[in-house]
């Protein structure tokens, strides 16, 4: 739907709503007389029961979770208590006269009482739900996350599951660098300075190349001589435990290393398997 067409509902519904207002008017108007309310506290009146029930509908769009249901029941409470007050002013023609100051809302004496708390309460509950949907409303914080972040998020957990690895170990995990392979640094040729430097306590750092010495004597192992190391350490190892984080303490290696060589130990065992069932 495009912004025209959002913007063309959107007037409806305020007319709609706003036509709506108008004939629940005189009900609400005159039942307000009839508890006792002057000329001033009638007119006003509607407002404080339909127009809560806007104030409930607008917080309903904005809000989440609970507080969502929590507007949500306040707008169905007002919205039944303007439905049933209206019905009593469409059974009552006494209340039809533009004279009543005060009158009954129903001759049954419990069904008055009733009615006439209803008509007394609402403005009560309008001042206090009111404030508690403006207030929620106010400290409304949504949590937005874009596509991207959520996108890259799924495609994580679905790797993760079919793994059977944890997702915040593998990505707190680095991959293994080789510190021997580091490109080497060239020594900085000197400038000649017209002006002596002021002699200086802090370290200088190194500027030539990395002594042998301080180089990492690890040997680097290849793709080869991984995988031939882990034939021969799970060769015993049953199917459940072949998993890439048992692969990885067990050669010492990078997470991703050890997922390549479980893969290949997983494929060789369904060949091995497929062929001993074939023959």
């Amino acid at each position: 739907m495009n912004r025209k067409a959002k913007i063309a509902l959107v007037l409806a519904l305020v007319a709609v709503v706003a036509m709506a207002f108008r004939v629940s008017w005189n009900a609400l108007r005159d039942v307000a007389k009839a508890i006792g309310a002057d000329g001033t506290g009638a007119n006003l009146y509607p407002f404080v029961v339909d127009g809560l029930m806007a104030l409930a509908l607008v917080a309903a769009l904005v809000l989440t979770g609970d507080a969502r249901r929590f507007a949500l029941r306040v707008l169905a409470a007002y919205t039944l208590a303007s439905l049933v007050l209206n019905y009593v002013h469409g059974l009552v023609p006494a209340l039809h006269s533009e004279s009543v100051d005060w009158g009954r809302l129903a001759d049954w004496n419990p069904a008055n009482w009733v009615l006439v708390l209803l008509a007394t309460s609402l403005p009560v509950g309008s001042i206090y739900f009111g404030s508690d949907l403006v207030a929620k409303v106010l400290h409304h914080r949504p949590a937005i996350e874009s596509d991207e972040q959520k996108s890259a998020q799924d495609a994580v957990n679905r790797s993760m599951s079919d793994q059977g690895e944890p997702a915040d170990e593998t990505a707190a995990l680095l991959v293994e660098v080789d510190s021997s392979s580091a490109p080497s640094v060239e020594p900085i040729e000197a400038r000649p300075q017209r002006v002596a430097a002021a002699e200086s306590t802090r370290p200088r750092r190194a500027t030539g190349r990395v002594p042998v010495a301080a180089r990492s004597t690890r040997p680097v192992r290849t793709e080869a001589e991984l995988l031939a190391e882990a034939r021969s350490l799970t060769e015993s190892w049953p199917a459940e435990k072949l998993t890439g984080e048992g692969i990885r303490k067990a050669l010492r290696t990078s997470p991703a290393k050890a997922r390549i060589v479980r893969e290949t130990l997983k494929a060789e065992r369904e060949r091995d398997t497929a062929a001993a069932v074939a023959g």
